[in-house]
């Protein structure tokens, strides 16, 4: 299939974390990859922060740190399993604390230098084909407008495509990725939207937010002003608006979604699976968020699960059919 920013395999996978946060990184572990595979997906999302591989000096790369990267790069190509590089934490913004010095919506050098990291990427990765790998430049923008961000998306588009005219480049959508970025049509990217609503079935209890019910969430999700989001709710506002945009020849992939474990095991299962078959639908590919984690098939330290083991891992077997279905 020819892959380009308005023609997208339905591609289906995990974000992997080893180098999520520059204080706690690891390596990238071909298991991940294989056992992907292994499972029928072909796609791995790889937020990353920065300063993973740069010091005092965001322009001095450490090589070491980058053929870290590289590694895998090559599991992906390997096993048949597409990567997705992005900068969860990239020079001027991140939605994690602590917060970025600068601010990539209004700052020259920053803005210089984001795009001098994505440019060094794509001469790294000149020569290795967007069948398997794509370039996501930042993480759910925020705290800007929409056309401050359009207008930093199209100038690293720009410099990635003077090295690589032929690199798949990925937007996520404005508002932590809920809002598709009609300005940015125009421009030669694909962008990326979220499955993280109602944020208060998703996130319930998680300890980097202030959502914490008083009873467990349930599905349909009813808020307090007696609301009802249901799938009806999830296709009218998270679906329609994003195939508006896929209308104009921008393809739409859900970059992150999932549950954290403090939701109910059976509550998280059936929103999944309405969701799952609302991107089915669409024709949209989707990365869990995780993939060892919380959120994730394995290890997710779940109570209300009864685990198989996988190779010394605690396997959610149930959540990972109901994966494999769609």
């Amino acid at each position: 299939m020819d892959v380009n920013a308005s023609s997208l395999p339905r591609w289906r996978g995990f974000n992997l974390q080893a180098k999520f946060m520059a204080d706690d990184e690891e390596c990238f572990r071909e298991a991940d990859f294989e056992w992907m595979a292994e499972w029928g997906f072909d796609f791995a999302r790889l937020p990353m922060d920065y300063r993973c591989w740069t010091g005092e000096d965001w322009r001095d790369f450490d090589d070491d740190a980058l053929e870290e990267i590289d590694e895998a790069v090559e599991y992906g190509r390997k096993h048949g399993v597409h990567v997705q590089l992005n900068f969860h934490r990239g020079p001027g913004f991140t939605v994690a604390d602590p917060p970025e010095e600068t601010d990539l919506w209004t700052d020259a050098e920053t803005q210089e230098v984001f795009a001098e990291h994505w440019r060094r990427f794509a001469e790294r990765y000149e020569g290795i084909t967007s069948e398997e790998l794509s370039f996501d430049l930042i993480n759910e923008p925020a705290e800007t407008s929409h056309g401050a961000y359009a207008d930093v998306v199209r100038d690293t588009v720009e410099a990635i495509h003077e090295v690589d005219p032929e690199r798949l480049v990925v937007a996520d959508g404005m508002r932590y990725g809920r809002e598709p970025v009609f300005e940015l049509a125009d421009v030669d990217c694909t962008q990326s939207t979220r499955g993280y609503d109602p944020f208060p079935l998703t996130h319930h209890e998680a300890e980097w937010t202030d959502v914490n019910l008083d009873e467990p969430p349930t599905w349909p999700y009813v808020d307090d002003g007696g609301k009802v989001h249901d799938r009806e709710w999830l296709r009218a506002t998270r679906i329609a608006q994003w195939e508006r945009l896929e209308s104009m020849d921008v393809g739409v992939h859900v970059g992150e979604w999932g549950v954290y474990n403090h939701t109910p095991h059976d509550v998280a299962l059936s929103w999944m699976e309405d969701v799952l078959s609302l991107w089915e639908a669409a024709g949209w590919g989707w990365a869990l968020w995780n993939f060892r984690g919380p959120f994730g098939v394995l290890d997710s330290e779940r109570t209300d699960v009864d685990y198989e083991d996988w190779h010394g891992h605690d396997l959610d077997r149930e959540m990972l059919e109901l994966l494999r279905e769609y």
